[in-house]
């Protein structure tokens, strides 16, 4: 006998094969995301020295793939509500073996920059893309490990870059187009391997499509007797929706909370082997090791991050995170010339307390906070604005060293950490344990989440 349900059998406990090769596939996609926008770091050494790049131009090769990125989320995450999930799934990782492979053949600087742009724009679109459709086939007690796990493994990706860099160090010269071609190699394999996963069922629903969304649930599940309810079509919402009375809370908070990381982040990991290089007397491979112990202590974060996110809760790890990241960014702040052991330390603890919360929890978060036919959009535009906090942070803090020496330009990373504590403390909502449909107020579209910060007095 056919049974009619809702989302029950997705959002049951039970974690099956599937649901592991999706988070296997789409955590791939954040790998190359997080070992493209690195490596550019471990090559702009290489990059400078053979086309003689002028340290006001070094900024811009260092964000030119995150200017991309910027663009990317914004429009093609809006063109994931609106096409599917699948389809984007496999077409923005063409982005990044076309792209990667013709910046690793650039003849000029400028070259590299327009590639290194279009590149981005493939790892823009995958952020929403892999988030989004992990987080629609999660288990619910398990969907904040699973999409948590996406930004992990985004830091195993940076620390790839930092050890593929070590290896090629022997090439000399080319070293740096090695290093960018690894990321094409690595993309192809993935793109090979996601073929094999369907079209979200809450995509399918929200337009229209009821029995196929049926029969990618007893797909997933096994379960010959599912039927989804039939449920209204919501075909074509508008993303100013996002602004709306009903969503704006989640907008500002998802939006502000990754901008003010990603000021920090990226202005820190961007210029980590730059700026450790002045404290190891010119030895490469040794600001290169150091730059990997940061990496790898990030890496450390984002696994605890992944533990704790499901059972302590989304709330209280991202304001302890972003407590820890000020303490830590005063500390390099205050003593900016210490011994070259200190400088790692400390750096490595603000990256640890960094991907600790928010490092992990904009992809947890940005999916949950709206309805299914915004969710990719919603995630798309925090993307977009995190981009330009990016941005700030490897334009601006080269500029600020050289006018107010390597102290002075680390306040801006202490502001931005505590931006992001006041946002979090005044707007991070409790949504471990909730489904999809109850945080955004329905299953197709929500007017209201039912979560809330807690003490607030909202229900869930």
């Amino acid at each position: 006998m056919t049974q009619l349900v809702g989302y029950e059998a997705l959002d049951a406990r039970e974690l099956r094969g599937f649901h592991l090769r999706l988070t296997f596939l789409s955590a791939a996609g954040m790998f190359l995301d997080g070992y493209d926008l690195t490596v550019i770091a471990v090559a702009l050494p290489f990059v400078s020295k053979q086309f003689a790049i002028p340290a006001a131009l070094q900024g811009l090769v260092g964000s030119s793939a995150v200017i991309g990125m910027l663009v990317g989320s914004l429009f093609l995450g809006r063109l994931t509500d609106s096409i599917g999930r699948r389809t984007m799934y496999l077409v923005d990782l063409l982005f990044f073996v076309v792209f990667a492979v013709l910046a690793a053949v650039s003849q000029n600087v400028w070259q590299l920059i327009l590639f290194r742009i279009l590149l981005g724009l493939g790892i823009g679109a995958d952020y929403p893309i892999s988030s989004t459709l992990l987080a629609e086939f999660s288990p619910t007690g398990r969907r904040g490990r699973l999409v948590t796990a996406l930004g992990a493994t985004w830091f195993v990706g940076a620390l790839v870059a930092y050890l593929v860099g070590m290896a090629f160090l022997p090439l000399g010269g080319s070293a740096w187009r090695w290093m960018l071609l690894m990321g094409a190699l690595f993309a192809l394999v993935v793109l090979t391997l996601r073929r094999e996963i369907p079209e979200s069922p809450r995509w399918l629903q929200a337009r229209g499509r009821d029995e196929e969304a049926s029969a990618v649930v007893r797909q997933v599940t096994g379960r010959a007797d599912v039927q989804l309810d039939v449920a209204p079509s919501a075909p074509g919402r508008s993303w100013l929706e996002l602004f709306s009375k009903s969503l704006i809370r989640a907008t500002i908070f998802g939006c502000g909370f990754w901008f003010a990381y990603d000021v920090a982040f990226y202005g820190i990991s961007i210029y980590t082997p730059t700026i450790l290089s002045s404290f190891t007397h010119g030895s490469t491979l040794n600001a290169y090791a150091g730059s990997a112990a940061v990496a790898l202590l990030g890496l450390i974060g984002a696994g605890i991050g992944l533990v704790l996110v499901d059972g302590w809760g989304r709330r209280p790890l991202i304001i302890t995170s972003f407590a820890g990241l000020t303490v830590s960014l005063v500390a390099l702040a205050l003593f900016p010339s210490p011994a070259f052991i200190a400088l790692v330390v400390l750096f490595a603890a603000a990256e640890l307390f960094a991907n600790m919360g928010p490092g992990v929890l904009d992809f947890v978060y940005l999916t949950e906070l709206f309805p299914t036919g915004l969710r990719a959009s919603g995630s798309g535009l925090g993307t977009a604005v995190s981009r330009v906090g990016a941005i700030l942070g490897i334009l601006v803090f080269p500029n600020l060293v050289k006018a107010w020496g390597l102290g002075g330009a680390l306040w801006l990373f202490v502001a931005a950490a505590v931006l992001g504590l006041v946002v979090s403390v005044l707007l991070a909502p409790e949504t471990k344990d909730v489904t999809l449909e109850r945080i955004s107020g329905g299953p197709f579209g929500g007017t209201r989440p039912v979560v809330a910060p807690e003490g607030s007095g909202a229900t869930r």
